[in-house]
């Protein structure tokens, strides 16, 4: 069980990146700046140009980080690595980091459980409840760690809102608004298969605005309901373009969540708006990187602190993967809790799995869902 994980320590942690796509660059920079505690040592896609691509990267992150110097296996098949890790294996693994498509994780990381390795996934940690169950099941059973990628949590911005939520500023909160207002051409679902797909991908809910649904319970707690609509407006996709939902949490407050991918002509807000009785906040700009209104009852000396947090970025993935790694680096060595465990990726894909059940039946879904 996890408490009788083994720390490792002496050495490097030794990871593998599986999948080598848009969001792979990031776990790869973030690697590289931890390059004194972990080291890159497998990369792994079916696509060899993919591969190409990545290694391409992990060079040029090489110059940017001096000691860096990855030279990683690479491997077109995921039971291929799989095979080659273990102490006995050809490329000892630690950690296998997964950013492949969301219908994938589950078995992947059931595998990776059997094969007794650490796993990292990124969001949405399953497209199924049953499969997020599963995937938290294997990896205790296993005696190894399950990670969910939740970089959103780490940004500045969000750090300083959520130590205003644990010292009681806001008083009883009221009303939460989360805005997720972007743009994503058919170009985009067009450039893989999977994409836009039940069965790898999901919507603009389950995909885009993942970590913003990980936010409503992360900041506000847990959510008691949820009633959504969903519609495919207009892109040619299995999946919704545009949502919305309606939340009640069990500490009283109400609030409202509205996405698209269909906003003209780039992103423009990813936002959440906290009201409360003694205090009101929004964090917005592309992807809640920017403090926009900040006003309480009472003073702290966080106030001074708002330019200090906000910050600027042209990608909605933001800055959050190295703070995250730090994280995951550190629970691995038996120094640090684990902050983005399996059980806290329940808690958003519990979430968003009570949204579809929503729009699907055409009713209120009352949380928590039944295991």
């Amino acid at each position: 069980m996890l408490h009788s994980i083994a720390p490792i320590n002496g050495r490097r942690i030794r990871i593998a990146v599986v999948g080598c796509g848009r969001i792979s660059r990031n776990h790869i920079k973030a690697i590289a700046i931890h390059h004194e505690r972990a080291e890159l040592v497998a990369i792994c896609d079916t696509q060899p140009e993919l591969l190409s691509h990545a290694q391409q990267y992990i060079d040029e992150v090489s110059e940017e980080n001096s000691g860096t110097r990855f030279n990683p296996v690479q491997f077109t098949s995921y039971t291929d690595l799989l095979s080659a890790t273990g102490a006995s294996g050809t490329t000892p693994v630690d950690l296998v980091v997964l950013a492949t498509p969301s219908g994938l994780h589950s078995e992947q990381v059931i595998a990776a459980a059997k094969a007794g390795l650490h796993v990292c996934t990124e969001k949405p940690m399953a497209t199924r409840w049953a499969d997020g169950v599963a995937m938290v099941k294997a990896c205790d059973e296993a005696g190894v760690r399950l990670f969910v990628v939740k970089q959103n949590r780490f940004n500045s911005t969000l750090q300083l809102v959520k130590r205003q939520l644990q010292a009681g500023r806001f008083g009883q909160m009221a009303m939460v608004a989360v805005n997720v207002f972007w743009q994503r051409p058919q170009s985009y679902y067009d450039q893989a298969r999977w994409r836009g797909t039940w069965e790898f991908d999901g919507g603009a809910l389950m995909n885009q605005a993942s970590h913003y649904v990980d936010l409503l319970n992360w900041l506000v707690g847990p959510v008691e309901s949820v009633s959504a609509s969903m519609a495919t407006l207009g892109r040619t996709i299995e999946v919704e373009d545009t949502a919305a939902l309606q939340l009640r949490w069990r500490n009283g407050a109400l609030g409202t969540m509205a996405v698209t991918m269909l906003t003209y002509p780039k992103n423009l807000e990813g936002s959440i708006t906290l009201l409360g009785e003694k205090g009101t906040v929004k964090i917005g700009g592309p992807a809640v990187n920017q403090i926009e209104h900040w006003a309480f009852a009472d003073e702290s000396p966080d106030d001074a602190l708002i330019e200090q947090a906000s910050f600027e970025t042209t990608s909605v993935y933001g800055f959050g993967h190295p703070l995250y790694y730090s994280n995951v680096i550190g629970a691995l060595q038996g120094k640090e809790m684990a902050l983005c465990d399996g059980r806290e990726g329940l808690r958003s894909l519990e979430l968003l799995v009570g949204a579809y059940r929503s729009a699907r039946d055409g009713r209120t879904v009352h949380l928590p869902l039944e295991y």
